[in-house]
């Protein structure tokens, strides 16, 4: 693939005549000592999350194994600029722009509701790979459970209010008290609009290339249910990966080594965009 093509966008009739708003984006990175040759990698925070989620361990960890590393904070998330009227799409505007920056054709890795937006920017940035890490893919169902499990934090996100977690949810009895209230204090919240589109917006359409698709998480998340992962890897014709005892915020969890060598491990191996 040429240079030019890695760096093609999908972009249909109705954005050139509505084109998003451009915003202001926090993006930090990890470079390896010396150049290997290896994709760069793209991590995508869910809602309430910034680069910082992947800045604690993953990025560093990524480039130690050779892979460029970058972590993007979606428009009103991190240090990005404010956009409280933020939605799905402008969430997949800022994914799309920043990969096509990149100096190689990128993975893409999405974690929660940005496992959603990778989904969404899949159709439109022709990835290398893409990985979905403990994915919020919407619908009523993940809502049926995030109310179930945290109805205080869930009901007034139905109305505008921001979705509030807390420790058990995203985490696991391993990580000590002290890290997890470090975390959660920097939770932000995502755009109202983009909070309500997660729920009922329509399905990403179908990715550019058919790339290979990692999914992976917990069987023990509190945020979403097993089967959920289930679901979300059947849609690429896989079985999820699972690391049992873990939160749903893989990479900021006691045993954040197991999930990122895993999807290093997988990408060492190339795996190749399925044909046809």
């Amino acid at each position: 693939m040429t240079a030019k093509t890695d760096r093609v966008r999908v972009v249909r009739s109705w954005e050139w005549a509505r084109p998003e708003r451009p915003a202001r984006r926090e993006v930090l990175a990890a470079v390896p000592e010396r150049e290997e040759a290896k994709p760069p990698l793209l991590f995508v925070p869910g809602f309430g999350h910034g680069a910082w989620a992947f800045a604690e361990h993953w990025l560093g960890h990524a480039a130690g194994r050779g892979f460029p590393a970058y972590a993007l904070s979606l428009r009103g998330h991190g240090g990005s600029e404010p956009a409280p009227e933020a939605t799905l799409r402008s969430y997949t505007h800022d994914v799309t722009q920043v990969a096509a920056s990149l100096p190689r054709q990128a993975v893409l890795v999405g974690h929660g509701a940005g496992a959603r937006v990778v989904a969404h920017a899949m159709a439109r940035y022709p990835v290398r790979a893409a990985v979905l890490v403990a994915p919020v893919l919407g619908g009523w169902a993940t809502f049926g459970t995030a109310l179930r499990r945290n109805p205080a934090g869930t009901v007034p996100a139905v109305f505008g209010a921001g979705l509030r977690l807390n420790r058990r949810q995203l985490f696991s009895r391993e990580l000590p008290d002290a890290d997890a209230r470090r975390h959660l204090a920097r939770l932000g919240r995502a755009g109202r609009r983009a909070q309500w589109q997660l729920l009922t917006g329509r399905a990403p359409e179908p990715a550019v290339g058919r790339p290979p698709v990692l999914v992976l998480g917990s069987p023990d998340d509190r945020v979403l249910p097993a089967t959920a992962l289930t679901r979300a890897a059947r849609g690429y014709a896989s079985a999820p990966l699972l690391f049992p005892g873990m939160g749903h915020d893989l990479m900021l969890d006691a045993r954040w080594r197991e999930p990122i060598d895993a999807i290093l491990d997988w990408l060492d191996k190339d795996p190749a965009p399925t044909h046809g």
